[in-house]
């Protein structure tokens, strides 16, 4: 691959509490489901929860935003060239600030980042993917990734007053089950955008899974639904499901007060697969979505879920 000339480091740039702002409207104004959950949280960890999803919004713009046609494999050399500036302690523009105050304060690694870089790679060349193990690495890159992301700002959480036998222990990472949470939205997403990615011939869906239901992808061009897609749908959405289940397993690993955002955001973002079934699996007319009052009243179950499992 060309190696592309390094980007210089710039001195101009706004501060951290400046940056932090930039960060938190973008997720305000791109995942409100999500920024809900990281309202939930400490003021620290909050800024950084908003420094990452920035970084991975404007890494997803590069190929599903506005000026995507213009995205060559180059210009992800030249993102991912913009990313080790950033570990290195540099950053490039305002953005950049908040990541690198957040790298200063909490062990974040490069890797899951450059991941979903290469996530991104797969889109620009792959609009279909033959079975699920080829959609399984691509949600990994682009959606597992921020599991492994955010981890260090949650925290691992640590019994005060462990048992005899449970002193000395190393503490468990649920490395495992943040990447299933990762895996779980992503699925979501796509069942949710079937009818938007068919409308750019985009079929994220497995061709295998089509194929088992006697479904083409011409009946999913033109948006058929019928038993066929009902059936193909439900598969999809309990194999989504069963990620959220592994998810909520790692859950009480984690720091007391990380415990109710990732609830909050689990069962709202679960949630969309609910109204996916209320639309009678209609992906292709309808946007499924949870409305903001299901989300309030969501919280007292995500409170009590977070005390007691």
């Amino acid at each position: 691959m060309l190696q592309l000339p390094r980007p210089k480091p710039k001195t101009n740039l706004v501060s951290p509490t400046e940056a932090y702002e930039l960060c938190r409207r973008i997720t305000a104004d791109y995942a409100k489901t999500f920024y809900l959950g990281t309202m939930l949280l400490p003021k620290e960890k909050r800024k950084a929860i908003w420094a990452i999803y920035a970084w991975c919004r404007r890494t997803d713009e590069l190929v599903d935003g506005a000026k995507s046609k213009f995205t060559t494999t180059d210009t992800l050399v030249k993102w991912e060239q913009q990313l080790e500036s950033v570990f290195s302690g540099y950053p490039l523009d305002d953005l950049d600030v908040a990541l690198v105050d957040t790298i200063q304060h909490y062990p974040l690694e490069i890797e899951p980042f450059r991941d979903m870089i290469a996530g991104q790679r797969m889109d620009l060349y792959r609009n279909r993917y033959e079975d699920f193990d080829q959609l399984k690495l691509y949600c990994y890159r682009v959606a597992g990734t921020v599991g492994l992301m955010t981890n260090p700002i949650w925290g691992i959480g640590k019994n005060k007053n462990p048992a005899p036998w449970e002193r000395g222990k190393e503490l468990y990472e649920p490395r495992e089950e943040a990447i299933a949470l990762g895996i779980a939205m992503q699925l979501t997403n796509i069942l949710r955008d079937v009818g938007e990615d068919a409308q750019r011939g985009r079929i994220y869906l497995p061709l295998a899974d089509l194929a088992a239901f006697d479904y083409t992808e011409a009946d999913l061009l033109n948006g058929v639904i019928d038993d066929r897609w009902r059936a193909l749908m439900s598969f999809q959405i309990q194999r989504a499901r069963n990620y959220y289940d592994q998810a909520e397993q790692g859950i009480r690993y984690l720091i007391k007060d990380s415990r109710l955002p990732i609830w909050a955001s689990l069962i709202n973002y679960q949630g969309i697969l609910g109204a996916i079934e209320q639309n009678n699996y209609d992906v292709f007319n309808k946007r499924a979505f949870v409305p903001t009052l299901d989300k309030l009243l969501s919280l007292p179950i995500a409170w009590l879920r977070a005390q007691v499992l």
